[in-house]
């Protein structure tokens, strides 16, 4: 990437960046960068992302194909008492 040279920064914004790269144990530039994803909608989302690209088979099982899929995951799902003592 190429590089960026920020000139004219007020000395309110330069003291809010240093801070929130203090908070973050970042860089300065790594906090602009990360100031600039989140206000530009672009920033990598941590934790739990909702993802669309199976909604298409959400409901698609029949009752009976959904009951088959339940009783197979029974016997997974069953504890053995003796590994856990």
């Amino acid at each position: 990437m190429k590089l960026v040279t920020l000139r004219n920064l007020s000395p309110h914004l330069a003291k809010i960046i240093r801070k929130k790269a203090d908070e973050t144990g970042a860089s300065v530039n790594k906090a602009v960068i990360r100031l600039l994803e989140e206000g530009l909608g672009t920033e990598k989302k941590k934790g739990n992302t909702l993802h669309h690209d199976l909604d298409m088979l959400t409901g698609s099982w029949s009752k009976q194909e959904a009951a088959s899929f339940e009783k197979a995951l029974e016997q997974q799902r069953a504890i053995d008492k003796d590994l856990w003592q």
